[in-house]
């Protein structure tokens, strides 16, 4: 008897060891294994997750436009102050439709369009979008910058239109686009389309063609753009760093996020590539996220941030390359004197924020943020807001821009676009990432330490057994 139980305490020594080891060597297989999964359902083509989510948003996408009212027009024309008032949001799907014209190239690419379409939310707007607001003539304010040896007759086809600096709009126009009386009274010959808006054309219109790699031969490639509109660059900025296209469109990432680099991304919408640094770790829907947002260095005056020099195209309007949170899209916007930046001119020099009343920056409503899950590099939540700006000069050869106190980089709308796991997305995840991971996890922490309570236990008893039969 004496020696069964002794050859019970041995064997489950051995079993306790056993069960030890096993779980000491499930962490580096576990994590093989986990990273195997990751890697094969990262790669964008059918079949896989990351796929199911690329060709169409897991998560319902909203654009979301405050307009700009302009409360005192008159008095701006003849030399005041801009009054401005926010209204919004007004709200829209976007990015609804599935990508077109997918090709999966035989270099590990894969190449798409992204269709643009726009439907209004009644729900989760303030109102209608055919509410009116007096809001700036974009027309008429950038027909002089457009057309500089023009101006003279360009104030004869203001004047036959009966336009002005100042007008009003519904929000659909002002967004999406109407025909404008002060273009249709300029000659064909030279403007020839006579449609105008903030974002005009936009729907029915895709954007691209993109190439990114598809993960297949190298995951820490997987989303990275190689290709816009078939260039590997861009051709706006005239420098080989600026026109660089870098890293992803944002909808996601390579797998295995480091925080403590910074996270790449490229927006057609902003004609460049830019990044987000790490803020904080929080969880949504029961998932880890890491947020990194788009510091105010990325923004910065080239004293500031030498990085930035090649996005300074003008030594005046940039006070000799000194001004900071504008990006100077004439290049890209075919000479439209178009200048973004962030809503309320957040990061931005202080002159552009006190050249308008009614403006107050905050950091909480205004950056820009991109969440994503670090093992898989899937972004679960994120808010891209952008305001869009017109510039415009006082010239003695348009009347209702003779009197201007000065230059105006003038506010017209700006915007959110946003998109955030819901419940039912989260829990797929979770089932087919997060669960199976902690399960692992639970086996691996359950064998180390059952094992190793099960040897104490069995090696102790033998060894004060071995005491007292020798004191015996």
């Amino acid at each position: 008897m004496c020696c069964n139980a002794k050859c019970w305490l041995i064997a489950g020594s051995i079993i306790g060891g056993l069960l030890a080891i096993l779980g000491g060597v499930l962490i580096p297989v576990g994590d093989i294994i986990i990273n195997g999964e990751i890697d094969k359902e990262a790669v964008i083509e059918e079949g896989t997750i990351a796929y199911e989510n690329w060709i169409v948003p897991g998560s319902p996408v909203y654009r979301e436009f405050w307009i700009f009212n302009v409360s005192n027009p008159d008095e701006v024309i003849n030399g005041s102050q801009p009054i401005l008032e926010q209204h919004g949001p007004y709200t829209y799907l976007v990015r609804h439709l599935p990508k077109s014209n997918v090709t999966q190239n035989n270099n590990n690419t894969v190449t798409f369009y992204q269709p643009n379409n726009a439907i209004f939310q009644p729900k989760r707007s303030i109102g209608s979008e055919d509410d009116v607001y007096t809001v700036l003539n974009i027309a008429v304010a950038a027909a002089p910058a457009m057309f500089p040896t023009l101006q003279g007759l360009l104030n004869s086809f203001i004047k036959n239109s009966n336009s002005s600096l100042f007008q009003r709009r519904s929000v659909k126009e002002l967004l999406w686009g109407y025909s404008d009386p002060f273009l249709m009274a300029i000659p064909n010959f030279i403007i020839s389309d006579k449609t105008t808006g903030v974002f005009y054309p936009y729907n029915g219109t895709a954007d691209g063609p993109f190439t990114i790699f598809n993960g297949k031969d190298d995951i820490k490639k997987v989303s990275l753009i190689n290709r816009y509109k078939g260039e590997i660059s861009l051709s706006y900025w005239s420098d080989n760093y600026c026109d660089k296209l870098n890293g992803t469109d944002a909808a996601s990432f390579p797998p295995y996020i480091d925080k403590n680099l910074p996270l790449y991304f490229f927006s057609s919408e902003i004609c460049r590539s830019i990044y987000g640094t790490y803020e904080k770790e929080y969880v949504l829907e029961g998932i880890k996220l890491y947020r990194f947002v788009v510091p105010s260095m990325a923004l910065a005056s080239p004293t500031i941030n030498p990085d930035n020099y090649c996005y300074c195209l003008d030594w005046v309007l940039s006070r000799n390359c000194t001004a900071a949170g504008l990006l100077d899209l004439r290049n890209c916007q075919g000479g439209k004197p178009i200048f973004l930046s962030l809503p309320h001119f957040l990061y931005a020099s202080d002159f552009l924020l006190d050249s308008v009343s009614g403006l107050n920056p905050n950091a909480v409503e205004h950056e820009t943020y991109v969440d994503v899950e670090p093992l898989t590099g899937f972004t679960m939540h994120f808010a891209k807001r952008l305001q869009v700006n017109v510039m415009f000069q006082p010239t003695d050869k348009i009347e209702i821009l003779s009197n201007l106190r000065s230059e105006f980089m003038f506010p017209v709308v700006w915007l959110n676009e946003s998109a955030i796991i819901g419940e039912e997305s989260a829990n797929t995840f979770k089932s087919s990432v997060t669960t199976p991971m902690k399960v692992l996890e639970v086996i691996q922490i359950l064998f180390l330490c059952l094992g190793c309570v099960i040897f104490l236990a069995c090696s102790i008893t033998l060894c004060v057994r071995r005491g007292k039969e020798r004191k015996s």
